[in-house]
């Protein structure tokens, strides 16, 4: 039984208490006590109903959310080809480097959202090739490509050009996962809401590739 039944039902009770309690009694002589009794219980309901729905939010915050699958076969030396398997994403790209590096866009939530349990979402921004030193990236060809090319304005966009009109958008935040270009490699990319982007090998092979890599 989820959380929110635990101690919904609970809370619901006891509102259901409250308003029998806080009916007007026959006798004047208990209608203090009755009164007092009641405003307790709803002190009581409110209390479990907004556990209960933080305990909820907090589940769905340890959730992780599958974002992308990866694969990664080489051309050249530091060139690869990476499939990216993501929401209406299938093809194919060529990066140059020793890692590829898959960024998005955050937006968490203010109150009343967060509290009736929305959770964080994000909108994948870029794939890109990165090489393990600074001189390499310096000195070496680049590679990167969009994958929000919607003509439609982001939710971070829209927060920007209009802030009054929405503010129960938190923030707005950049969050980037990295791992190396192994032929042959497979890659799972998942969303956590406490840290964003997480990157994974995606089968036992792939793990086997990346520690003898030195991964």
């Amino acid at each position: 039984m989820s959380p929110l039944w635990i101690l919904g039902i609970p809370a619901l009770l006891c509102a259901a208490l409250a308003i029998a309690l806080l009916r007007k009694p026959r006798r004047p002589r208990a209608r203090a006590l009755r009164m007092l009794a009641g405003l307790v219980m709803v002190v009581l309901a409110l209390s479990l109903g907004l556990l209960a729905l933080s305990l909820v939010q907090f589940k769905r915050m340890a959730e992780d959310v599958p974002v992308a699958l990866i694969l990664v076969t080489e051309q050249a030396p530091r060139q690869f080809a990476v499939h990216l398997l993501a929401d209406g994403i299938d093809r194919n790209y060529t990066l140059h480097g020793d890692q590829w590096q898959l960024d998005a866009q955050v937006v968490r939530w203010q109150l009343p959202a967060l509290l009736a349990g929305a959770p964080p979402v994000y909108r994948l921004e870029r794939l890109s090739g990165r090489y393990a030193t600074t001189a390499d990236e310096l000195g070496s060809p680049r590679s990167a490509h969009a994958l929000a090319d919607s003509p439609l304005p982001g939710l971070a966009e829209l927060r920007q050009r209009y802030p009054r009109w929405l503010p129960f958008v938190d923030a707005r935040w950049g969050s980037g996962a990295y791992m190396p270009m192994i032929d042959g490699a497979r890659y799972e990319v998942v969303f956590n809401p406490r840290g964003g982007l997480v990157a994974r090998p995606a089968d036992p092979a792939s793990e086997r590739l990346l520690r003898e890599a030195g991964w």
